[in-house]
């Protein structure tokens, strides 16, 4: 009996033995769920959003550049819209133009428009021995227009007999040109001065002339040149301001009552050109030509030729011809 307890004991100790020894298995499993790799997942779920995110972070900035090329091509539109009626081009016979003064004062005008649509304008003001037609009569104002319009006859005495033989222009190029009447010429309004004291009237007119020029249709307000002769040579210097690109004098005398050279120092620090044209035969013009200076300053004085607009006397026989110096300096100023 005792043998048979004492093995009962054994298998009941065997027993609980077995039993603590499964424990430690089971503690097992408690370092198990320690592991961080269950938590270590939230990486990869990390990159799935990025490679999800991306193509909509994508779609919006391509298709912003297929939105933007839209207004370009709006804007690309709307510029050849706008083009069309600058370049309709007016017809080449002369309109009549009147306009005041900066006084008041009305004065009568003709603008030739060329046959470029915006185009240079260049201002021809006219000398004391005649009036706007002169430039009509002596073939410049057709010559520059360039669109073929025929030089009407001159009517009575004229210093020159026919008109300028000038030289064609290329067919590619056209200027636009305005002519007028200062005050006590022409057709436009007496002068309220003496002749001798009219010079600042005179200056005032070139200005509103050099002022109405820009506003023609048709016009590069920009792009604004004037040529004159005499009273004109001095009035497209003195009334040139901010206006005008440059001035082309033919026989100046400081007849406004503004010294030439001081004239022709304003505009010359503005950078702009003046270019004095004169003959050894007129005296006044000679001296005027070779007084003034500048960095943009140049002259052209012929032996013979007399004065301003008998410059254009085919028999003068030029050399440079005039024609030439008048193209050098518009090529100078407007195509620089």
């Amino acid at each position: 009996m005792n043998r048979t307890v004492f093995l009962i004991f054994c298998c009941l100790a065997l027993g609980l033995a077995g039993c603590t020894s499964a424990k430690p298995t089971a503690t097992a499993p408690a370092v198990v769920p320690t592991s961080p790799a269950s938590a270590t997942p939230p990486p990869p779920p990390a990159s799935p959003p990025t490679e999800t995110r991306v193509p909509p972070s994508l779609t919006p900035t391509t298709e912003p550049p297929s939105a933007t090329p839209e207004p370009p091509a709006a804007t690309a539109v709307s510029p050849s819209a706008t083009a069309e009626p600058r370049l309709t081009l007016l017809p080449a016979e002369p309109q009549r133009i009147e306009f005041a003064s900066e006084d008041g004062a009305m004065l009568v005008g003709m603008y030739y428009p060329a046959a470029v649509n915006p185009a240079p304008v260049v201002v021809l003001m006219h000398w004391a021995g005649g009036d706007k037609n002169d430039w009509v009569y002596v073939g410049m104002a057709a010559w520059l227009q360039n669109r073929g319009l025929e030089i009407p006859p001159a009517p009575g005495s004229m210093p020159f007999d026919n008109p300028y033989p000038f030289t064609p222009l290329p067919a590619d190029l056209s200027f636009s040109v305005f002519l007028f009447d200062f005050r006590s010429f022409g057709e436009s309004a007496p002068s309220s001065l003496p002749f001798s004291e009219s010079g600042p009237l005179w200056e005032a007119d070139a200005r509103a002339a050099y002022a109405r020029a820009q506003t023609l249709p048709g016009i590069d307000p920009a792009q604004v040149v004037g040529i004159g002769a005499s009273i004109g040579a001095d009035a497209v210097v003195d009334a040139c301001g901010e206006v005008c690109l440059g001035a082309l004098s033919l026989g100046p005398g400081s007849y406004l009552n503004v010294p030439y050279p001081e004239a022709v120092s304003k505009v010359d620090e503005a950078g702009k050109p003046v270019w004095c044209v004169g003959a050894e035969d007129d005296a006044a013009a000679a001296q005027a030509c070779r007084s003034a200076s500048g960095e943009h300053y140049q002259t052209q004085i012929y032996a013979a030729g007399g004065h301003a607009m008998r410059l254009f006397r085919a028999e003068n026989n030029l050399q440079p011809a005039l024609d030439n110096v008048i193209v050098e300096f518009l090529k100078l100023v407007i195509y620089p």
